[in-house]
């Protein structure tokens, strides 16, 4: 009985420590960062720039690079390049997507012409050689217009179908831009589909789970108070968002000086679901750009509602945390 009592006794140590060792491989698993690549049309609005600042700033989150979409994409990879420099994130490359036709004023272009002057990789490449080399693990999160998601599922659909997935801010469901005194409208063409509806049809129809954050769930503003703590916060970062959201409010073209975080909750939701629950829908894309909630089965993953202290919250304890 006594040689019995020691073998169990070994038994259920050994038993101890597999089940110990498998709570360490499943912390280190749940540890492990997300592969992104981020698609961007930053230098426009200022929104953008907050969005890069959040992801930056995620431990969850391990950036392959930065691609630009809309417009004059090699000025906004030149804006991306000197903001990563300034940030001491040299390590996250840069590509540029293909050049569009567009009239909006570039409001942080005085920012990109003091960036690096350099010819850019192609952004749909970039994005398309990054699934080979992770394929099924990388989240696309696309914080633009869709002209360079577009290119690189034309240019190869059966590798773009190997993204994980792809988390973007577009479309307006229920709600659209809000009225100056904050009063609710019904649903409107958003800026990023406006602009390429053909790009978000591209992409619902590419094989990928795809999770939209409307207007619906993201019109979540920057108040004084709160931009004046990143503001004074003085780190290489805040500094880059501070310049940049000076150069936003000097734009001739508006007098906006609140910021409304569209595109940060899009990144947010990568690692952060909880702030903004998504439910499932079909969604249709019509040529004017509106994005409506139709019967039949789901294409995507939609949020309609977040949790805007919650999420305003985590952006300030992320930029100005240590």
């Amino acid at each position: 009985m006594r040689n019995l009592g020691g073998i169990l006794a070994i038994a259920l140590a050994v038993l101890a420590l597999g089940f110990d060792g498998g709570i360490a491989r499943s912390q280190q698993l749940a540890a492990k960062p997300q592969l992104v690549v981020i698609d961007t049309d930053i230098g426009d609005d200022i929104d953008d720039a907050f969005a890069l600042g959040l992801a930056l700033r995620g431990p969850e989150l391990k950036i392959l690079g930065v691609t630009t979409t809309f417009g004059d994409t090699e000025m906004r990879a030149r804006l991306v390049e000197r903001y990563l420099k300034e940030a001491g994130r040299e390590d996250i490359p840069v590509a540029a997507g293909p050049e569009t036709k567009t009239d909006n004023p570039m409001t942080q272009k005085a920012y990109a012409l003091r960036g690096p002057s350099t010819v850019h990789a192609d952004g749909a490449d970039f994005i398309l050689d990054q699934i080979k080399k992770h394929p099924g693990e990388i989240t696309l999160i696309a914080i633009g217009p869709l002209s360079t998601v577009q290119a690189a599922i034309e240019k190869d659909p059966a590798t773009f179908r190997k993204l994980k997935r792809a988390v973007l801010m577009g479309g307006s469901i229920d709600r659209g831009y809000d009225g100056p005194n904050g009063e609710r409208k019904p649903a409107d063409p958003e800026w990023n589909i406006l602009n390429d509806p053909a790009g978000l049809r591209a992409l619902l129809g590419a094989g990928v789970p795809v999770f939209l954050m409307p207007l619906d769930s993201t019109q979540i503003h920057l108040e004084a108070a709160d931009r004046e703590k990143i503001f004074a916060h003085g780190s290489a970062l805040t500094d880059q968002l501070t310049l940049l959201y000076h150069q936003w409010t000097a734009n001739p073209e508006g007098t906006m000086r609140t910021p409304t975080l569209f595109d940060p909750v899009a990144v947010t939701y990568t690692f952060r679901p909880d702030l903004c629950p998504a439910e499932p829908m079909r969604i249709e894309v019509d040529d004017k750009g509106f994005t409506r909630r139709i019967s039949g089965e789901p294409n995507a993953q939609v949020c309609l509602k977040s949790d805007e202290q919650g999420f305003l919250k985590l952006l300030l304890d992320r930029l100005t945390g240590d």
